[in-house]
């Protein structure tokens, strides 16, 4: 069946990069609240950086929806390549709102050029997720 993981067979390149950025997405999406905080959610122009990046509660909440969405889908190749596609869309438009909002009292987001690079780099990532050939499963027991 294809797009299944079979018992016995490895994880694809896409199945993996669909785990790992599951996997860093969730894990910046619940380091962000020790940066943050739980209040003001939707704080414009919040002054907290996680490295370079501006985020706010829901900019969390949304890394966080990431993260899972990419643990859960990117088990099989299937889900991994729907999951690529999910990261593509989402962050090109993303990073279109990002070109517009930045600096924009009702940024909800709170967006900064960082994270607008970013935004751009993850769609394409996703691009590569969805559509990078794959003839061989990457077995993990060798």
């Amino acid at each position: 069946m294809a797009g299944n993981n079979a018992a016995g067979r490895g994880k694809t390149v896409p199945e993996i990069l669909g785990l790992a950025f599951g996997a860093v997405y969730l894990l910046v999406g619940i380091v962000g609240f020790f940066v943050t905080g739980f209040d003001d959610f939707f704080a414009h122009d919040t002054n907290e950086t996680l490295l370079w990046f501006e985020i706010n509660g829901m900019h969390n909440v949304v890394h966080i929806v990431i993260g899972i969405a990419g643990l859960l889908l990117s088990r099989t190749l299937a889900g991994a390549r729907t999951y690529g596609w999910l990261l593509a869309v989402g962050y090109a438009a993303a990073f279109v709102y990002g070109l517009i909002a930045i600096g924009e009292t009702w940024d909800f987001l709170s967006i900064n050029a960082a994270d607008n690079v970013l935004h751009i780099a993850t769609a394409l990532v996703g691009l590569v997720i969805a559509l990078m050939p794959v003839r061989n499963a990457v077995d993990s027991r060798r």
